[in-house]
């Protein structure tokens, strides 16, 4: 009877370890709607800590929905997250100081948008389309898509001539944290 009420035990442990760890995976989980569907973007708190923190606060304040795509070239990047849609704009937060890894930009990787100075990143972000190794080390890496990069792929790039400057770009439908919506 106790061998029963061991195993009965262990097995229970093991379970809510399991619900646990769901739950927390679901808290470093972002789920970006956009016009062809969901993309599913996994979160990395213990490389970026701030900029994951930062990601959440805005996306929970809903500043991403309806934000452009405003600069998209192709076999590169497609940038977002300026609500002026000109690639000048930001939160009304304070920039954050450059968290720089060990992570590689290849495809599906997302980085933080700045200027020339290392801690000038505040709310715009890129997801990467191909590998891009000359911005390996130089720009704050928080996460990474894990599922949905075709409906990635299908964002409108803009015009090579124009740095890919968007007309009539594609928005973010809407962002939102995974444990937000699948409670």
């Amino acid at each position: 009877m106790r061998i029963i009420r061991f195993v009965v035990a262990a097995v229970a442990a093991i379970l809510l370890g399991q619900y646990q760890a769901a739950a927390a995976d679901k808290e470093n989980m972002i789920y970006l709607d956009l016009k062809d569907g969901r993309v599913t973007i996994e979160l990395y708190p213990d490389k970026a800590p701030n900029h994951v923190k930062r990601i959440k606060e805005l996306v929970r304040a809903k500043f991403y929905d309806g934000v452009v795509f405003h600069r998209v070239i192709d076999g590169f990047m497609a940038q977002t997250g300026d609500p002026t849609g000109t690639g000048r704009g930001g939160s009304d937060k304070p920039d954050l100081k450059a968290e720089f890894s060990d992570i590689n930009h290849v495809e599906g990787v997302l980085s933080m948008a700045r200027t020339a100075d290392p801690d000038s990143a505040n709310s715009q972000f890129f997801i990467m389309l191909a590998p891009s190794p000359h911005l390996d080390g130089q720009y704050t890496v928080w996460g990474k898509v894990v599922d949905g990069m075709e409906l990635v792929h299908k964002i409108k790039k803009g015009s090579t001539a124009a740095n890919g400057a968007v007309e009539n770009p594609d928005k973010i439908v809407k962002m939102r944290v995974a444990a937000d919506v699948d409670k």
